[in-house]
């Protein structure tokens, strides 16, 4: 017997609790736990700021923290298009991030990995354009990087 679109979409708020699913931000999920909760290491560099800016955006930051999120970027540069007189027109810029999540009264590391992900951006005829297009693809960069990584601290067991 085959269940109707309809049926299905009434029945699966069932079965998903019935399978333990519990929402991320939902009383007693894992975005309410680490709200507030968490700081984040110092960042050294521009985009280890705009980083850890958007982690705190989406996590909140902590008065007495309970974990400590330590947190490394790294950017390369990649040229994609070239013209005909031999002027790159295109880049792509890289970017890696490694994380671990550490609980700060004991120092057992709850959770930690890598992510990596790219943005690009024109090189434009003169170099303040290019330059502001490079900020900005860094600052794209850095929000992708920070969304991973929450998504994965949140999924992570507490």
């Amino acid at each position: 017997m085959l269940l109707s679109s309809r049926t299905l979409l009434l029945i699966l708020p069932l079965i998903l609790a019935a399978c333990g699913f519990t929402p991320v931000y939902g009383t007693g999920g894992a975005g309410t736990q680490l709200q507030n909760s968490i700081t984040v290491s110092e960042p050294s560099t521009r985009n280890a700021f705009l980083l850890t800016q958007r982690v705190e955006e989406r996590l909140g930051r902590a008065a007495e923290p309970t974990y400590l999120l330590n947190l490394s970027v790294r950017t390369d540069l990649a040229g994609l298009a070239v013209d005909r007189e031999g002027s790159i027109t295109r880049y792509n810029l890289l970017g890696f991030a490694t994380y671990s999540l550490v609980e700060v009264a004991t120092g057992r590391v709850i959770t930690s990995g890598s992510v990596d992900n790219f943005t690009g951006y024109s090189a434009a005829d003169t170099t303040v354009v290019t330059l502001a297009a490079e900020r900005d693809a860094q600052k794209r960069l850095m929000i992708l990087l920070a969304d991973q990584i929450v998504t994965r601290v949140l999924v992570a067991d507490i």
